[in-house]
């Protein structure tokens, strides 16, 4: 079935905090398509209407319509507006060499499987809304060096990206980061720059700039 290539919905919590609606926001920015915002009120159930279970069969956001076609889980969606609207006509958000496509792939389901302790005591709150003055307990903060240790090993020193140009991988990694660079907590300097670099970006800005209420 051939899918018009200019619609597009994409669903997203109303708070614009989810990492995973950004990630998607993201790709679709970089690969220039054009999408509209659909915001849904998590607290409110918005997301488990009868409406939104017959496009969403997980009940989450992100998810996103392309013509009949709806799609959920962030990394799916990247990889198929990756493989749908390819490059060079538009922009790649995977590495082009399969082997660090692949590591990238494998970065994203690290970032989105480990790392509870930072997860819920650093949520994405902190970094779009405000600060916490809650300090790390010593579960978050060994979660927090294992973060730093994978991190440095993958960063090459001098260099603004993971795969020497930017990836989609380079966002999700950056906003894990950031949970603890905006919030003032300790870290590393080399990772802290990487990760104040890449929220630079102006795919990246302009998700960072959505309406948000506390």
């Amino acid at each position: 079935m051939s899918l018009p290539e200019n619609k597009f919905t994409l669903y997203v919590d109303s708070q614009f905090v989810s990492p995973y609606a950004m990630s998607v926001f993201v790709t679709l920015q970089e690969k220039g398509l054009t999408s509209v915002i659909q915001p849904l009120n998590l607290s409110a159930n918005e997301n488990y209407t009868a409406e939104y279970t017959k496009i969403s069969r997980t009940c989450r956001v992100p998810t996103l319509v392309h013509g009949e076609f709806s799609l959920s889980e962030s990394s799916a969606i990247s990889e198929y507006l990756e493989e749908q609207f390819p490059s060079p006509q538009h922009t790649a958000v995977y590495p082009r060499d399969i082997r660090s496509r692949a590591r990238a792939r494998e970065i994203q389901a690290w970032l989105r499987s480990d790392f509870m302790p930072i997860r819920q005591e650093r949520t994405t709150a902190v970094v779009f809304l405000k600060p916490t003055d809650k300090p790390l307990s010593q579960e978050a903060k060994k979660s927090a060096e294992r973060l730093f240790a994978a991190s440095d090993a993958l960063l090459t020193d001098g260099e603004d990206n993971l795969f020497g140009e930017w990836c989609i991988a380079d966002t999700d990694l950056a906003l894990m980061l950031n949970r603890l660079v905006m919030n003032g907590d300790a870290v590393p300097d080399k990772l802290k720059t990487y990760a104040q670099q890449q929220w630079k970006r102006i795919s990246v800005q302009l998700w960072v700039k959505q309406n948000r209420k506390l």
